[in-house]
């Protein structure tokens, strides 16, 4: 019985012995995977915030607010423009973007500043800048934010096409565009989808029939080109955080706008457009209208105009 006892005892031991060691190795394992899980590089999103002031919620008069530093109310369209801004910038980090690039496209890039645009995104302003808006394929997503809808959109507020008083419309081989069109191309040339916009419900409408599955942020409706139904500004910014967020969380979704082969750049301007120059090559189907071709989108649309 002694013995037994002796042994029985050892056999406890060894066991309690067996257990700490499992318990050890599980516990170590479990740590080196941590470790190497967190010490791994995320996958790089880097994304590209191209942004206007006439999309922008509480924003519905040119004279009014969108002139920089000459319309009275400036200031406060500028500071609706950055909350918007900021917001999205918000959501897309939450979303998992490593990198967030700010460009300011409204009227020759002088409303935003770095005294109050988000920490954590980069902001390019100033002129000059490449044609193509200082894209390229490092972008893995381009977002609208401030943005309007084209020239002749039914109850677009503000809307146009780049030029206000100068230009009726424009068509890429045979399709109307505005800035909403022609950069989700341009986009598209180098690989990169447009994955959300914000703005009012025409421009909604718009990047719809381009990108049918994209995060929209309607902020404001049109009851005319002048006036609108607009959220307020705390209501606005929710919105536009969470739909940027679900943009960066479906990115595997969207594709690049495909775009290829030779295109054909139509204008047409307004009757009180005053005479251009127009460059050499440009054909003149009727006394309003310029066309420019290329081998492709960006060399046809270049001889027209910057993006």
């Amino acid at each position: 019985m002694g013995t037994q006892t002796v042994y029985d005892a050892e056999e406890v031991m060894f066991r309690g012995r067996s257990n700490r060691t499992r318990k050890v190795f599980v516990l170590t394992a479990l740590l080196i995977l941590t470790c190497f899980c967190a010490c791994r590089p995320r996958q790089a999103k880097k994304v590209f915030v191209t942004t206007d002031m006439e999309g922008v919620g509480g924003v519905f008069s040119r004279e009014l607010q969108c002139i920089p530093f000459e319309s009275p109310r400036f200031e406060e369209a500028r500071k609706l423009l950055t909350g918007e801004v900021n917001a999205a910038v918000d959501g897309l980090i939450e979303g998992g973007a490593t990198e967030v690039v700010v460009w300011d496209g409204h009227d020759g890039s002088r409303t935003l500043s770095t005294l109050d645009i988000h920490p954590r995104a980069r902001l390019l302003a100033g002129l000059p800048i490449s044609s193509t808006i200082e894209l390229d394929s490092t972008y893995n997503a381009v977002i609208f934010i401030g943005q309007h809808a084209m020239a002749g959109a039914e109850k677009g507020v503000l809307s146009h096409s780049y030029s206000s008083d100068g230009i009726e419309g424009i068509s890429i081989n045979g399709k109307a565009v505005g800035e909403i069109g022609a950069r989700t191309m341009l986009a598209g040339t180098f690989g990169i989808p447009v994955v959300m916009l914000s703005g009012d419900t025409a421009a909604c409408q718009e990047i719809r029939q381009l990108v049918p599955q994209v995060e929209c942020a309607e902020v404001k409706s049109g009851a005319s080109r002048t006036a609108a139904f607009s959220l307020s500004q705390t209501a606005a910014r929710a919105l536009i955080r969470e739909k940027a967020r679900r943009a960066m969380d479906r990115l595997p979704e969207f594709k690049p706008y495909p775009v290829s082969g030779p295109a054909e750049v139509k204008v047409k301007l307004t009757p009180k457009a005053a005479a251009s120059k127009v460059a050499e090559g440009v054909a003149l189907p009727d006394d309003r209208s310029w066309v420019y071709r290329g081998k492709d989108i960006v060399e046809a649309w270049l001889k027209f105009s910057s993006f």
